[in-house]
This record gives structure tokens, C-alpha cells and sequence, in this order.
């Protein structure tokens, strides 16, 4: 298991595609040089000024560590102001445990659940009956965000999973993405 932000980013109207060439062409590789696993980045298909990706580390000392170096390296750097000019908000981000979500070759539709669960062991028995190993299940992670100077979410304990699932009987949020990857 892995720690791993799931980050949502709203952008400026018509500012994805911009974002997304300059993450792919400069940020994938920059995050990979410090030791970050570049996940699944993805278009929300319900929203065309959303961006929606993740990025793992082997444990939260390895995460401040890391972040530590690429957002005070050169790639930061250079490109952090065309970054920041592309977004709204980039503060909606969970901290958490789980086991990551790579690009899958081939794959482009992907729908990714958010879900609050009121009771863990009745969600077990939900993740048990309907979620396998290929739903890539995540938990909150509970450490304290020890890079605050970029915030995550706090306070909530959710669960996030990918692909198709029988809707939870919990408050949910169902992000249907397209995969920038091919």
C-alpha cells in the first residue's frame, strides 16, 4: 500500500488541454526524477474545466521528501507560473492510503467513486460483496499533511475506488474521466 493524493483541480474555462500538454510534456517526468509515481491523469467528462490525477509515494516521509524537491526544483520553477495561470483551485485533494491507479493501456473511460461511508464494517461487508483487487480500493489516510503548503482535505473518511460498482448506499460522488493517456 501506498500513500495517494487524489487531486481535482478546477481550471480556468478552456484551460485544460493547456494544463494537460504542459503536465505531460514537463510535470510527469519532473514528479518522477524526485521519486513520485505519476497515476492516472484524466479529463472529467462531466465538467470541462476539471483535471483529475493522481500520485503515490511509498509513505508520508517519502511524500514530504519528495514534494520537498520538486517544488523547490527547476522544473517547478520554470513552469509553475503557466501552471498556476490554468487554475481556480487546486486544493481539492485527499490524502490517501491505497494501492494507486496507473494508466492502463487501451483504457480510456474510467469512473472513479468517492464515497462516505456512515459505518467502516458495514462498508467492508458493501467492499466485500461488490469491489475486487480491480477496483483499486483507497481508505483516507489519517497522518497529518506534513507538506501544509499544500493542503489536503481533513475531517472526512472516505473511500475511493475505480470502475464500474453497484452504487453505495452512502453519500457519493461518481467522476466519470477520460484517461489523457493512451
Amino acid at each position: 500500500m501506498s500513500i495517494v493524493e487524489l487531486r481535482q483541480y478546477t481550471l480556468h474555462p478552456g484551460a485544460r488541454e493547456t494544463l494537460i500538454e504542459l503536465f505531460e510534456r514537463e510535470f510527469v517526468s519532473g514528479q518522477q526524477a524526485v521519486g513520485i509515481t505519476v497515476g492516472g491523469r484524466f479529463r472529467d467528462l462531466d465538467d470541462p474545466d476539471r483535471f483529475v490525477w493522481l500520485r503515490a509515494f511509498p509513505d508520508m516521509a517519502h511524500r514530504r521528501r519528495a514534494l520537498e524537491a520538486f517544488y523547490t526544483g527547476p522544473v517547478w520553477r520554470e513552469h509553475r507560473d503557466a501552471a498556476n495561470a490554468t487554475m481556480v483551485d487546486s486544493d481539492d485533494v485527499l490524502l490517501l492510503r491505497g494501492p494507486g491507479f496507473p494508466p492502463r493501456p487501451g483504457g480510456k473511460e474510467v469512473l472513479a467513486t468517492v464515497c462516505h461511508p456512515a459505518d467502516a464494517a458495514a462498508f467492508d461487508a458493501y467492499a466485500a460483496r461488490h469491489l475486487s483487487g480491480e477496483h483499486a480500493l483507497h481508505r483516507t489516510e489519517h497522518a497529518e499533511n506534513d507538506f501544509p503548503r499544500l493542503p489536503v482535505r481533513s475531517g472526512e473518511d472516505v473511500r475511493v475506488w475505480f470502475g464500474q460498482a453497484e452504487a453505495p448506499p452512502w453519500p457519493s460522488l461518481r467522476l466519470r474521466l477520460e484517461s489523457v493517456t493512451e
